[in-house]
């Protein structure tokens, strides 16, 4: 089982017109659909809401293959992201969090979730800075068994995360713990400002020990472990949005080494990895070429 924990919510997409959709979302829960959908166990550890956008997440969830960690939905409202889309198709996000389905979960809750079954615990995003989640998140990562891979992705957004010590706080403790790192060069400018993007992801692997995947849209992805770096070309594909594509991502990069049967002792090793980044990259492509985060099936590969 991969547990990937964090909030799942309804993502109102505004197009550069002002035309306005809505799809279900969150960065967390759009990873555990790409792992389910390539054929994976995936379960998300964050509320879902008992309200109607609540129900349509869950059926999402259930028409994908993720399961509900809690085993249980939450009394709380849907949380809501505004999706503000530019002319190249990039997301900016504004969220209305408080009280609601995503902030649902404490500590308590999430380590009572982590089963035998669990091999791999992803974490990020409004995990590392929406409490009691953030707690959570860092209880569940200070928590993990030595046979238990970790990835972080920090998946920045400024609009909650700037001059916040739950982020900092959250992040520094989740990163001691961290097998995988995935980094996007937004994230980086955030959290490194002013440094060339390229050596601040240098400076999370050498912090931590820490295999960094960076990610830079159209750009190659530079991976970076114990056993060297390497640089991955990215082929060229018809945008429609990037709703998702990091997501995706990291859930094909998950989804490869799981089905290797790789542990963390493997990441030392630059060809596994760079394989298992290979196949992200396949699998954001498809995902960068559909309107809104939709992950490809197993099949479509």
């Amino acid at each position: 089982m991969i547990t990937v924990m964090g909030e799942a919510l309804i993502d109102i997409i505004v197009d550069p017109e002002g035309e306005v959709t809505s799809v279900v979302g969150g960065a967390p829960l759009n990873t555990a659909r790409t792992i389910a959908r390539l054929g994976e166990q995936a379960s998300v550890l964050g509320g879902v809401s008992t309200d109607a956008f609540g129900q349509r997440i869950l059926r999402m969830l259930t028409a994908d293959g993720v399961t509900l960690a809690l085993g249980r939905q939450v009394p709380e409202p849907s949380t809501l992201a505004i999706a503000q889309i530019d002319a190249y198709g990039a997301a900016g996000y504004r969220f209305m969090l408080k009280g609601t389905s995503a902030a649902a979960v404490n500590a308590e809750m999430a380590l009572a979730c982590m089963g035998p079954d669990v091999s791999v615990i992803h974490v990020g995003t409004l995990g590392l800075v929406l409490e009691p989640l953030a707690s959570a998140s860092a209880a569940v990562v200070a928590a993990a068994r030595e046979d238990q891979l970790v990835m972080v992705d920090p998946n920045c957004r400024p609009s909650v995360m700037t001059s916040s010590a739950v982020f900092d706080r959250t992040l520094g403790s989740v990163l001691t713990r961290a097998d995988v790192v995935k980094v996007s060069g937004d994230d980086l400018a955030f959290m490194f400002p002013g440094e060339r993007p390229a050596t601040a992801a240098e400076q999370i692997h050498m912090r931590t020990g820490a295999t960094v995947l960076f990610t830079d849209a159209a750009d190659a992805v530079r991976v970076t472990c114990a056993g060297g770096s390497n640089v991955l070309p990215v082929p060229a594909v018809p945008v429609v949005d990037t709703v998702g594509a990091g997501d995706s991502f990291s859930g094909g990069f998950l989804v490869h080494w799981v089905r290797n049967g790789w542990g963390r002792q493997d990441l030392t090793d630059l060809d596994k990895v760079s394989a298992a980044a290979e196949f992200g990259i396949r699998v954001a492509g498809i995902t960068c070429q559909r309107a809104g985060a939709e992950p490809p099936f197993a099949s479509e590969l």
